[in-house]
């Protein structure tokens, strides 16, 4: 009889624990948390939360998604540091490997093995293969975190107007972008224009075409900008201002007043800006035709269109997680197959799987990503000091408003 009773008693302790969700793997659970930088409204929260219905409907296994929208660089880590149970995250691929390097679980054993949606192949072999490369990178030689929703950073252009100007082709050379720019102005159009908020790249960039990415982060490095291509950047903005190829309104737009009442609004034709744009002004301009090139060359010490800066956003699974193989089996399930095109056709992105359609928006992106051997740093690092993106955005507004001209505007950057 007592034989009967204990015998019971276990056969109910073991179905308890197997619908907890942990299998009789104490500590385990069937629900994963996952804090993300999306909001729920944005295409990305709502086709992720789409996404994890379906997981769990395909798995068992829940998903507790956590919009933390871009708060979570504030509270993330604080989370994690008192202990909470997460074990998901995503952030940009830097921020996560840098930021919240010390909370990343490896993951280069993850990534050699197939998952029911990369087709009995290694994840590692069908997604982007540069992108992967760039997580072992910033990750000291180890892979711990996943690369998802790439970007690049380049100059998009509206297609009709590039037609209507009579421009056939991309400018590849300084001198073709500004025949380019001379075509847009005899039909009453800006080349170009830019917002507050990225004025430091297209600083970045156009010294980065000069004299290369390592003169341009030692300027960063020891805040000097004492250099001839300070005075040679000031001569070739002060020149496009004066021929009327940036719009006017730039040196006032705070964003994105730029990108949308003069870009997506059809005044000018060029923005030096990343593939996300189609997304954020989809509203502003929902029948414009997209074209995209890199930044072009312009002084032969300087970099060609194959260096430009491109990342991506990346999910990270917590060193603590007792849960790592369901996160890992999500992220896979994201960021392959039907959930990767979905992606990046809502949110118009660019998808992470090799076999994945790209939008049409960004065609042309796709090649400058396949055509880039050098990767440039966010603003080729001029946004990596505060005082130092504030100098450049108040020099830069006061030359191409035409209160400095090249010279005063390269003594200025030296103060």
């Amino acid at each position: 009889m007592k034989r009967g009773i204990l015998l019971i008693a276990v056969l109910v302790l073991g179905l308890g624990m197997v619908f907890a969700g942990g299998g009789g793997d104490k500590g385990k659970s069937n629900t994963l948390v996952y804090w993300t930088m999306w909001n729920e409204a944005e295409p990305q929260g709502q086709v992720i939360a789409r996404a994890a219905e379906a997981f769990t409907k395909e798995t068992g296994i829940k998903v507790d998604i956590n919009f933390n929208g871009r708060d979570i660089r504030k509270t993330l880590q604080p989370a994690l540091d008192a202990g909470e149970a997460i074990d998901i995250f995503d952030e940009d691929i830097e921020r996560v490997s840098q930021t919240w390097g010390n909370y990343l679980l490896p993951l280069d054993s993850y990534v050699a093995k197939s998952y029911p949606t990369t087709g009995g192949q290694p994840y590692s072999a069908v997604v982007n293969k540069t992108l992967l490369d760039l997580a072992r990178q910033l990750g000291g030689g180890s892979i711990k975190n996943i690369p998802y929703q790439p970007m690049t950073y380049v100059v998009m252009y509206n297609k009709d107007l590039f037609n209507q100007a009579g421009i056939t082709s991309a400018p590849k050379t300084w001198d073709e972008f500004l025949a380019a720019c001379a075509k847009l102005k005899a039909i009453g159009v800006a080349g170009i224009t830019v917002d507050d908020a990225y004025m430091a790249c297209l600083f970045g960039y156009t010294i980065d075409r000069i004299v290369g990415l390592d003169a341009a982060l030692n300027m960063v490095k020891n805040n000097d900008f004492s250099g001839p291509q300070v005075l040679r950047f000031g001569q070739i903005w002060e020149n496009m201002a004066k021929n009327g190829y940036i719009h006017p309104n730039a040196a006032a737009n705070v964003w994105p007043s730029g990108q949308i009442n003069e870009f997506a609004g059809g005044r000018a034709a060029m923005y030096l800006n990343g593939t996300w744009l189609p997304n954020e002004i989809k509203g502003n301009a929902p029948n414009m035709k997209w074209g995209s090139f890199a930044f072009p060359a312009i002084d032969a010490a300087g970099d060609g269109p194959n260096a430009n800066n491109f990342g991506a956003q990346s999910f990270g699974i917590n060193k603590n997680s007792k849960n790592a193989d369901a996160a890992f089996q999500f992220i896979a399930y994201l960021t392959t197959g039907q959930w990767d095109i979905t992606l990046a056709q809502e949110s118009l992105g660019i998808p992470v799987a090799n076999a994945s359609q790209w939008p049409t928006q960004l065609a042309e992106a796709k090649a400058v990503v396949d055509s880039t051997t050098k990767r440039l740093p966010w603003a080729v690092g001029m946004e990596d000091k505060a005082e130092i993106n504030a100098k450049i955005k108040e020099n830069f507004a006061r030359l191409i408003k035409g209160d400095l001209n090249a010279q005063q505007f390269a003594d200025a950057m030296k103060r």
